[in-house]
């Protein structure tokens, strides 16, 4: 993940590029066969290790999404982490400093 977190004032907006196939399951391969769904179902976001945001996507999704949001409170130094859950139980966590 790449995560961009800008402190402005007393909040910091934080952009997020997951990369990800999403897989919605419904498209076909060269052969016919239908590719199994495979997508992003829960992310979580922490500053400084407390739950700010969480979301709960589905297939619908497009391929390597990109998520904003706004933290109120946050000032440069402070931790944001993200966190994703997909289908198949994969996760991932990656972390920034706020600017």
């Amino acid at each position: 993940m790449r995560i961009r977190a800008q402190a402005a004032g007393d909040k910091a907006t934080v952009r997020v590029l997951m990369s990800h196939e999403m897989e919605t399951g419904q498209r076909k391969d060269a052969s016919g066969k239908v590719i199994p769904a495979w997508f992003i179902q829960d992310v979580t976001a922490k500053h400084n290790d407390k739950v700010v945001m969480t979301a709960q996507w589905g297939p619908a999704v497009s391929k390597n999404p990109f998520m904003q949001f706004v933290v109120k409170g946050a000032k440069a130094g402070d931790k944001i982490s993200i966190t994703w859950v997909d289908n198949r139980g994969d996760t991932r966590t990656d972390e920034a400093t706020v600017s």
